[in-house]
């Protein structure tokens, strides 16, 4: 997150059907990189709004870059089966 100056502004909380809601700036939801779907936890005098993270965000992108830079062959290349500890340690 690259928030340069923190912004601060007075919102009022609105009645919506049973509930009530909050009207968040476009410009604070880009700084706060907030999307659809936030989680929301109450504190002593407010609530902390942050970003939900997903399991497993952003592995698709690094199978992709580790298979591109042939990570994986050089491993199982470095690492070879039964090793030492295998053989020592390890019951059959």
């Amino acid at each position: 997150m690259n928030i340069k100056r923190k912004m601060a502004m007075k919102a009022r909380i609105i009645k919506i059907g049973n509930s009530k809601g909050l009207r968040i700036p476009k410009a604070l939801l880009e700084q706060a990189e907030l999307s659809e779907e936030v989680l929301i936890q109450p504190r002593e005098g407010g609530l902390i709004i942050r970003a939900v993270k997903r399991p497993r965000q952003g592995w698709v992108e690094a199978f992709r870059r580790a298979l591109d830079s042939d990570e994986d062959r050089r491993l199982s290349q470095e690492m070879s089966f039964p090793n030492k500890w295998d053989e020592a340690e390890w019951r059959w």
